[in-house]
């Protein structure tokens, strides 16, 4: 009986760091071509997202890079899903995750945050791919451990540490999300759903009187370069972290 598709995926977890079986292959012209192996698939997925945007990524689309069929995949990767829980992990395996330190955690917190909001700017779109999944690549599941540990070295409660960890690795997700967008409007020229800050401020000192606030501060409400929001954010959460009794 041919095993299952959660046989292959386990069984993969547990050969992770082993050299796959590298088959040869021969293009229509006589040439060799690449191997078809999970570390081709995921560099030529990669390399689609860079290129294209994470709309651009299906299962075909990537075969077609490789010179091969769809079907061909599917011996090393069960579905688009497996996919992207493979593109994750490999982006997570680049976090570098610090001995927490009850003095420090706040800012090293922080710190792992950042790293992996970096990592999924890398790839436009890619944290699509992190949402309404349950990990189960040793890869992702390495920086939730180890933010769990940082929250927990800080006297944060238990249960508010690993919802606040759900809860920072959601924002992260929707933070690079909507930068990827943004960064894609941008590119496509549509001009008139990404505008400057001058003209934001223009637009909001403009409305009418039901809006006082809104009007009174928009040098606040627009304010902000870079990554500030983003350090605010997570400042933000961090601190508003219950501690253990």
């Amino acid at each position: 009986m041919a095993p299952t598709p959660q046989e292959r995926r386990a069984a993969r977890h547990q050969l992770a760091g082993a050299q796959e079986a590298r088959a040869a292959r021969r293009g229509p012209s006589g040439g060799r071509k690449q191997p078809i192996t999970v570390d081709a698939i995921i560099g030529t997925a990669f390399g689609i997202v860079e290129r294209e945007g994470y709309e651009a990524l299906t299962m075909r689309r990537v075969a077609t890079a490789l010179e091969t069929g769809p079907s061909s995949l599917y011996a090393h990767v069960v579905n688009k899903e497996d996919l992207d829980e493979l593109l994750i992990g490999r982006l997570c395996a680049g976090i570098e995750l610090p001995e927490p330190d009850p003095a420090l955690w706040r800012r090293q917190i922080a710190d792992v945050c950042a790293q992996l909001r970096d990592q999924y700017l890398r790839y436009p779109g890619i944290s699509r791919a992190a949402f309404a999944a349950a990990p189960s690549n040793l890869d992702t599941l390495r920086v939730g451990e180890g933010m769990l540990a940082l929250l927990l070295a800080g006297g944060v409660a238990p249960q508010a540490a690993a919802w606040g960890t759900d809860s920072l690795m959601l924002y992260v997700n929707a933070y690079c999300l909507e930068v990827s967008l943004a960064d894609r409007r941008l590119r496509r020229r549509e001009g008139d759903w990404v505008v400057s800050r001058e003209e934001l401020l223009s637009r909001l000192g403009s409305l009418p009187d039901a809006f006082p606030y809104t009007r009174r501060y928009a040098a606040e409400l627009t304010a902000g370069r870079g990554h500030d929001r983003f350090d605010f954010t997570v400042g933000l959460m961090i601190d508003g972290l219950p501690a253990s009794r």
